[in-house]
């Protein structure tokens, strides 16, 4: 795995935890009882985005970690996915022209 491909692999297992991450532990105005007008009762009451982005990247160095040490150490390979034979080289028939 080069450079680039950890760094997209890291960008996606980032934000994909960080989706997870999002509404975990989330209280709405409505569950405080305290809905402010103009507002929804759905809308959180108290968002701590930054403590959510600090947990997102520690989870997420751990798990990119995990991913990228199982494929560095090749025991899970291309090969391991390709169920259809699609991956194996085609077969070139010899040419009948003698050359």
């Amino acid at each position: 795995m080069g450079p680039t491909s950890a760094i997209v692999l890291y960008a996606v297992v980032w934000f994909m935890v960080f989706f997870v991450i999002l509404p975990i532990g989330l209280r709405t105005q409505g569950d405080e009882g305290e809905v402010l007008q103009g507002t929804h009762a759905g809308s959180p009451a108290h968002f701590p985005l930054k403590r959510k982005l600090i947990q997102t990247t520690i989870w997420g160095t751990l798990i990119w970690a995990l991913i990228a040490g199982v494929i560095l150490s090749g025991r899970i390979t291309v090969e391991d996915f390709d169920w259809f034979d699609r991956l194996t080289p085609p077969v070139l028939e010899a040419d009948d022209t003698g050359a």
